[in-house]
């Protein structure tokens, strides 16, 4: 049993795989546990060669038709194989892998395992998996997980060391055993600390269960129920931190009271362009806040162009007019420099040249920086524009009166506490482009009040969009050379970042170097994901706002992006594994300029389940109604494929997938401070600790 919690405690675990792991952000063992899988690859009963589908990962029983083939090409070895009968017309071929020969025997039947391509009359299994029958019939039924990994680190020793970090906590059965059983729990942190009478109530499977079920289940049915604890478990503690939050807030006294300005209104009449009702009615309840006896700590939700940033430029005026400092911070130093810039503009516009607008970022040092430093803590007039520099050491604020966080999903509670908690706390705008339905807003934002800008601007022209398969694509890219060729710009979404053998999807790396194959020569092409240093991420996007790349081949990194109006093209690869909600995220990237803009979704694997999700993206770009509808069409079974919605940063549960489980744990969390505010009770012994654990990790100071 594991006493130390530190990786090198794990027998068998060498310093090269624990350094691996490090990589991917796991340093112990409770890390490592926590480290859910972010995909199950199920091993489905085979089908006959007649059934085998084009373009979709299938599982064939199947002869091999004659000899295995073996040739070399461009520096390959190509290994080919026909199967079935003559007259089906079906082959498999592998690279790099001879000693298939071997194995292979003719007129033998075997299990086939891969994703389907057709070349001219003929379909074909692209490095397909191979199992005898008796091979397969130990698999079939099995979902095995798959975890994140880093270069070098095989999903394999992922496995073997999750295996590893259970055995340690928990007594269970070998790896190969249909299911886990659950055994004598060690002297760790893994004690279970919902009150039995709470688990009984909602059906919720014990802790024991939940952990081991999530990385290796038995079965479809003892995964959903894992999954279930473990997304419970995570709402529950967020939204029991939220009420106890709320509650303190409601009688946070107002630190920097201000005044309603004509100005402000001046500066409304001045704009280019009329406000929206919606966009009124937002500025007046920000307005209000402001001037109460209380702390304003607001949410404004808008669609993605709804015209929320204006709304807070007006919010930053209104703070300066009264004599306080304001900070606006956002997630990347690119989309800080457009804030930066856009904001000098707007006060250019009033002939308020006279308000220092400050850009505050990682990569602004030496000189210009304590400049900067010093303005910031001497003067009252002044707007801070940055990233996470805004709260590092060193930054102290003279009269900080308001904290705007813009993409507020993107920071953690502890981010948004350091910005805005001070001897005097600002006043907190917090921006959301993500439609979330009301009743599930009030939830998950327990603590804010919120302002729904549910109108769009009437200058803004719809996208149109269009639902296509694979074959389609070819069009797909002529269509792009064609916008490029008028001077605009492309996204094209692919949901990896590499290759990966256990799923059908496509990927960034290998999708850009076949794309620029297909593309006229002159097209700029280049690559940007999750995986790359934020300082490389800034740069490339810098280059395609400026022009100098014309397609980016992006993971949904780019869900959360700077202004670039000149993008009007965004084609987005296996839209069936995205929610609707992230889909109309991603699309939200175009339509941003005066051009017409163009949104293709490209269904990767045929599935008619899948149909109505984007047959509804295809038809509509209202966000609201998406989110709405997202939430009727997720169910308990919907867990295969990623976690759909990025919002709140929850490692397991899925806001509109657990929408229920939400409104349970809001239900149980205002039964539970209701009937013991203090978490005094014997029963709530350990809730206390793991809160207290919770609100210490990510920064939660009530």
């Amino acid at each position: 049993m594991v006493r130390n919690d530190e990786l090198q405690s794990l027998k068998g675990l060498g310093e090269k795989t624990q350094k691996l792991l490090e990589k991917t952000g796991v340093h112990t063992v409770t890390e490592l546990i926590h480290q859910y899988p972010r995909e199950y690859v199920s091993y489905a009963v085979p089908v006959p060669a007649s059934q085998v589908k084009e373009g979709s990962l299938e599982t064939v029983e199947t002869v091999l038709r004659g000899k295995v083939n073996v040739s070399a090409r461009g520096g390959k070895t190509i290994v080919t194989a026909a199967l079935g009968e003559p007259d089906q017309k079906l082959e498999a071929i592998w690279y790099n892998t001879p000693y298939l020969r071997a194995l292979l025997k003719p007129r033998c039947k075997y299990v086939f395992r891969g994703k389907t391509v057709r070349k001219r009359e003929t379909l074909v299994f692209e490095h397909p998996e191979v199992f005898t029958i008796d091979e397969y019939a130990l698999v079939q039924g099995r979902l095995l997980p798959v975890y994140p990994l880093t270069k070098g680190l095989s999903n394999k020793t992922v496995r073997r060391m999750v295996k590893l970090a259970l055995d340690s906590v928990f007594i269970t059965e070998s790896e190969n055993s249909p299911g886990i059983q659950v055994g004598r729990l060690s002297e760790s942190s893994f004690a279970d600390y919902l009150p039995e009478s709470m688990r009984e109530r909602l059906s919720l499977t014990d802790l024991k269960r939940a952990l081991c079920g999530i990385h290796f289940p038995g079965g479809m049915e003892e995964l959903l129920q894992a999954k279930k604890r473990l997304a419970f478990d995570e709402l529950f503690l967020f939204i029991l931190a939220i009420r106890i939050m709320k509650g303190k807030s409601e009688t946070e006294q107002n630190a920097y009271p201000m005044e309603r300005m004509w100005e402000t209104r001046q500066a409304i009449d001045a704009l280019p362009y009329r406000l929206t009702k919606a966009q009124e009615n937002a500025f007046g309840e920000i307005e209000t806040d402001l001037c109460s006896h209380t702390r304003m700590a607001r949410l404004v939700q808008g669609d993605v162009g709804s015209g929320k940033t204006i709304i807070a430029f007006l919010a930053i005026y209104q703070t300066i007019l009264n004599g306080y400092q304001a900070a606006l911070m956002v997630p990347t130093e690119v989309l800080a420099v457009q804030h930066y810039e856009d904001l000098k503009a707007f006060f250019r516009s009033l002939g308020r040249e006279d308000i220092e607008i400050i850009l505050l970022t990682g990569s602004v040092k030496g000189t210009v920086r304590r400049k900067a430093l010093e303005k910031i803590s001497s003067q009252t007039m002044v707007v801070v524009v940055g990233t996470h520099a805004l709260i590092q050491e060193g930054v102290e604020y003279r009269e900080l009166g308001l904290a705007v966080i813009d993409e507020q999903h993107r920071f953690g509670v502890r981010q948004r506490h350091a910005l805005t908690f001070r001897e005097r706390p600002a006043h907190l705008l917090v921006m959301s482009a993500t439609p979330i339905p009301r009743t599930l807003a009030l939830i998950l934002y327990g603590d804010l009040d919120i302002s729904a800008i549910d109108e769009m601007p009437k200058n803004r022209i719809p996208i149109k969009n269009c639902v296509v398969n694979p074959s389609w694509r070819p069009n797909a890219y002529a269509f792009i050379a064609k916008q490029v060729g008028l001077g605009h710009q492309a996204y094209v979404i692919c949901p990896m970042v590499e290759e990966n053998d256990e799923i059908e999807a496509e990927n960034v790396t290998d999708y850009a170097a076949a794309l620029r194959l297909q593309l006229p020569e002159d097209i700029c092409v280049d690559v940007l994901h999750g995986r790359m240093k934020a300082k490389e991420k800034d740069r490339i996007m810098a280059r395609f706002s400026g022009g100098e790349i014309q397609v980016l081949v992006s993971t949904t990194v780019i869900e959360v992006g700077v202004n670039v109006p000149n993008a009007v093209v965004m084609m987005i690869e296996n839209a069936e594994r995205f929610g609707l909600a992230q889909l109309h995220q991603l699309r939200g990237r175009v339509g941003r300029g005066q051009d017409q803009s163009y949104c293709i979704f490209v269904q990767g694997n045929g599935a008619s389940e899948t149909d109505k999700r984007l047959e509804l993206i295809g038809r509509s770009n209202d966000g609201f109604f998406l989110a709405n509808e997202d939430l009727k069409l997720r169910g308990p079974g919907d867990f295969f494929g990623v976690r759909q919605s990025g919002e709140l940063m929850f490692q397991i549960a899925d806001i509109y997938r657990d929408a229920d489980l939400a409104k349970s744990a809001a239900a149980e969390a205002d039964a539970l401070l209701k009937e013991d505010p203090f978490l005094e009770a014997p029963e709530h012994k350990r809730l206390a600790g793991q809160m207290e654990a919770f609100l210490s990790r990510d920064g939660w100071e009530l």
